[in-house]
């Protein structure tokens, strides 16, 4: 295109000496002097002048940076064969911009000195407006014409383009050939390509030897990435002899340049004390160098350097602080890593949502315990709202994941029908690979479907209890004694039933230590040992459990098996009572109301009388009545009174009937 309009230039030697003078003005700084002149230069037959005037927009001298413009001036001299403006241009289009205006107003302001051409050259340039879209095919014809031109750097740019197969198909034999078209004018990237080639076997024969060679002259030249391969085979030995204190050399050339893998392996180098004195304190500060140009590997490591104390004091608020760095750089391990030091609180502050956020985005990366964390975390609704679907979700992507755990809260939620429709099928489904893999709480929940199962299989199910019992599982050792106390449809066998309860009991079973508590206390297949029974339930008691809260007050009410002691009954009442256990609750409002163990109390045993109340207890709503009927603990209110006999009459209660009677 430019070629044509060349011909209508003036003479040669006004455009050289036009070049000169705008390389004059650009030396003393005035740009846009330079510019002009180059102008005149371009119009007047002069393509390095046009070249020139891209590399100002390139480079943002005297004008604002803008690489599209600079496509326009490459474009017009490499048409008329600059081989630097080829290259400029082919990489150019490798990316792509925006154009200023003011380039393509010259444009059409020239158009009326050097042609039609002009606004042909913007048109192909900028297809739809001033828009430079990435363009490989283009830029492999300019790169492909600089290399054929004999320029150096195009030649090594093909050869990576056959290499990636960027606008072309991967062509091994085109890739050796220009890198070695450019390696004989001395391009260190070249040399260490061929060496890729020959130490890979990338379509030639594997030469360790040669492919070395060819990474010792780029290395020679100072290319940093050819120092660190080299450093790699004189470590491994497989190439040139094994030499560590010639890796380590060629690793702190590369390292002065800021190469961050070198950077990353020469800590690894003093850590070991391979080749150097060991020194953890320098592999901590190589670590620091390279993890702050953000070498993931070497973030990665810094992190597990705090954390596990390797050579210095473990520091978690330092490891916490490079997991997060390297989760944040999307390193899957660490945003898993991250959310459970937040979940726990190492590191710093517990923050159960910020757990939850890497949890999440750990599992949505594919992390199988990150995605049976978070469904944990949805299924209490633990920072996060709750929500059983989301739960389900990734209980079984967590499944298919392998997790065992997850399958077993699969099979419980299906099992329970919790969130989800009862479905025992499927419920099994879940649960056999996990039971199958040895996860305990799986065969646990399995023994109880089978042992609950129409028809009942009892054999497999106490089989599986027993497996899940001897290998210490406290919940399947406390089925096992409900099995031998007679539920589930079995024939109780009471020394069994006890056997298995003082199993689980002595882990610290709550539900197993008031069983055990209940069979002393009435005797069931044991000699009846009320003190026994007492020093179980109040176990069971301290770890919250309502029912062995509420028999360890009727104990101390009674005397049984403990001195009678009526203020210590009602503290146990008082915390079985704020339970929900609407017995304890009855209970204490009788003590509080009649003063028993206490000062009388009627406002607070009215309050008591209300909870019972609420949860349907006759006798409780009964009391309610006389209590509004009297006017004691509150206010006479026959209105009140009424309604509480009421309700406690629909219940059957005679009494409720009689004194409604009574009211008229």
């Amino acid at each position: 295109m430019i070629g044509s309009l060349l011909t209508k230039f003036l003479p040669a030697g006004d455009s050289e000496a036009l070049l000169k003078r705008g390389i004059a003005y650009k030396d003393q700084g005035h740009f846009l002097d330079a510019m002009r002149t180059w102008k005149l230069a371009g119009e007047k037959g002069s393509a390095d002048a046009f070249y020139r005037i891209g590399l100002l927009y390139a480079r943002g001298e005297g004008v604002f940076r803008s690489p599209p413009d600079a496509i326009v001036w490459y474009t017009m001299a490499a048409e008329a064969g600059h081989p630097d403006a080829q290259f400029q241009l082919g990489l150019s289009y490798l990316y792509g911009g925006t154009a200023h205006s003011m380039v393509l107003d010259w444009m059409r302001s020239a158009a009326h000195r050097i042609g039609d051409q002009v606004q042909e050259t913007a048109n192909a340039v900028f297809p739809h407006g001033i828009s430079v879209a990435k363009d490989d095919d283009r830029a492999v014809h300019w790169i492909r014409k600089a290399a054929e031109a004999g320029k150096a750097d195009a030649q090594l740019v093909l050869a990576e383009m056959y290499r990636q197969g960027r606008g072309m198909e991967i062509d091994l034999a085109a890739t050796k050939h220009w890198y070695e078209l450019a390696a004989e004018q001395g391009v260190a990237g070249a040399q260490f390509g061929l060496g890729d080639i020959y130490y890979q076997g990338l379509g030639v024969p594997v030469d360790l030897e040669r492919g070395a060679d060819y990474y010792a002259k780029a290395a020679e030249q100072g290319l940093a990435r050819a120092q660190v391969a080299l450093a790699s085979i004189y470590q491994a030995g497989q190439g040139k002899p094994a030499d560590p204190k010639e890796a380590v050399r060629m690793l702190k050339l590369a390292a002065d340049q800021g190469e961050p893998r070198a950077l990353f392996s020469l800590a690894a180098f003093y850590q070991r004390g391979d080749g150097v004195k060991q020194s953890t304190e320098k592999a901590e500060t190589y670590l620091r160098r390279a993890s702050k140009k953000g070498h993931l590997p070497a973030i990665i490591k810094l992190a597990e350097f705090y954390a596990r104390g390797d050579g210095v004091e473990p520091d978690l608020r330092q490891a916490a602080s490079w997991y997060r760095e390297a989760a944040e750089r999307g390193d899957v391990p660490s945003q898993f890593i991250i959310g459970r030091m937040c979940a726990t609180g190492a590191g710093g502050p517990m923050d159960l949502r910020e757990a939850a956020r890497w949890f999440l985005k750990a599992a949505e990366n594919g992390h199988g315990t990150a995605a049976h964390n978070i469904a944990v975390f949805y299924s209490k609704g633990t920072g996060v709202e709750q929500s059983t679907e989301k739960a389900v979700h990734w209980y079984e992507v967590a499944a298919k994941a392998g997790i065992s755990a997850a399958n077993t809260h699969l099979g419980r939620l299906y099992a329970a029908g919790e969130g989800v429709k009862r479905d025992l099928k499927l419920a099994a489904q879940w649960l056999v690979p996990a039971a199958e893999a040895g996860d305990m709480e799986a065969k646990t929940t399995l023994a109880l479907l089978k042992l609950q199962a129409e028809p009942r299989d009892a054999a497999s199910g106490q089989d599986l209890l027993s497996e899940a019992a001897n290998a210490g599982h406290a919940q399947a050792a406390l089925h096992l004694g409900h099995m031998f106390a007679g539920r589930y449809g079995i024939a109780a066998n009471p020394a069994d039933a006890v056997k298995w309860y003082k199993t689980a009991a002595e882990t610290g079973n709550a539900e197993a230590q008031f069983s055990l508590g209940i069979i002393y206390l009435n005797g069931n297949g044991v000699s009846a040992d009320a003190e026994a029974a007492a020093g179980w339930l109040e176990r069971a008691a301290h770890a919250d459990h309502a029912a062995a809260q509420f028999q360890l007050a009727v104990m101390f009410c009674t005397g049984q098996g403990v001195p009678k002691d009526l203020p210590q009954a009602i503290i146990w009442y008082d915390l079985a009572a704020q339970m929900g256990h609407k017995i304890a609750q009855y209970n204490l409002a009788v003590m509080l109301s009649n003063g028993q163990g206490c000062e009388p109390d009627p406002a607070r045993g009215y309050h008591w009388f209300e909870k019972a109340a609420a949860q349907g207890m006759p006798e409780a709503q009964l009391a309610l009545g006389d209590m509004c009927h009297s006017g004691s603990g509150v206010p006479k209110d026959d209105t009140a009174a009424r309604r509480w006999y009421q309700e406690a009459a629909r219940s059957g209660n005679q009494a409720a009937e009689k004194r409604l009677q009574a009211l008229g």
